[in-house]
C-alpha cells in the first residue's frame, strides 16, 4: 500500500463534509459515545458507494444522467432537511444537553443516509481507487477491497477525533446560550452549503 494512497486519503477524510458535520453535531449533543456512534454510522454510509465503484454499477450511475439527478435529488434534500431538523432543534441536531434521547440505532440511520444518499461519492471512488492499482493488476479486486477497508477505517478514526473535540467542548458551549444558538444556526448554514454544492454537481 503506497504512501500517496494514505495521505491523499487522509487529505480526503479530514476536509470537512458532512460526515464531519454529523461528527462534530453528535459529539457536542451526546458527547464522546454519541461522537463515536455517529462516527461508525458516516463510516457505514461510505461502504454502498464503495461496493458500487469496485461492482462497476457507479459507472452504470455515472452513464445515466436520469439515475444520477434522481438520487442527488434525493441527497439534497436530505441535507435540507437536516439544515431545517438543526434550525428548529429537532431530530436529535440541537446542541442541547437533553438531546440524549435517541437511540444509537437512530444516530447511525441517520448518519448512513446522509453519506448513502450522496452519488458524488461513488463516482470518487469510480476515480479514486483505481489510480493505486498497478498496471496489468490480477487481483484488482482483491487490492480495491483493501484499499477501501484502510480508507473506511481512516474515516472512521477522522470522524471520531473530530468527534471527541466537539465533545471535550460540549460543557463549555452548553452553558453558554448565545453561543449555542450562533452554533446551531451555523450547523444549519452548513448543511444548507453542503446542500447547494451537491445540486450544483
Amino acid at each position: 500500500m503506497s504512501l500517496a494512497f494514505l495521505i491523499t486519503s487522509l487529505l480526503v477524510v479530514a476536509f470537512p463534509g458532512t460526515g464531519v458535520l454529523l461528527s462534530l453535531s453528535a459529539g457536542l449533543s451526546h458527547g464522546v459515545r454519541g461522537a463515536v456512534v455517529a462516527a461508525f454510522g458516516c463510516t457505514l454510509g461510505v461502504l454502498p458507494h464503495m461496493v458500487l465503484a469496485i461492482s462497476g454499477l457507479a459507472a452504470v450511475l455515472h452513464a445515466s444522467n436520469f439515475a444520477f439527478q434522481c438520487l442527488k435529488i434525493a441527497g439534497v434534500g436530505y441535507l435540507l432537511y437536516l439544515a431545517w431538523a438543526t434550525f428548529r432543534e429537532q431530530a436529535g441536531m440541537a446542541i442541547d444537553a437533553a438531546a440524549d434521547a435517541r437511540s444509537d440505532a437512530q444516530v447511525i440511520r441517520q448518519a448512513m443516509l446522509a453519506n448513502v444518499l450522496n452519488p458524488k461519492l461513488s463516482m470518487f471512488f469510480v476515480a479514486f481507487l483505481p489510480q493505486f492499482l498497478r498496471p496489468g493488476e490480477p487481483n484488482a479486486t482483491v487490492v480495491m477491497l483493501q484499499l477501501s477497508a484502510v480508507f473506511m477505517a481512516m474515516s472512521f478514526a477522522v470522524f471520531v477525533l473530530y468527534g471527541v473535540f466537539a465533545a471535550s467542548a460540549r460543557e463549555h458551549i452548553l452553558s453558554r446560550p448565545a453561543v449555542l444558538a450562533w452554533m446551531r444556526r451555523g450547523f444549519a448554514a452548513a448543511f444548507v452549503g453542503l446542500a447547494v454544492k451537491l445540486a450544483v454537481a
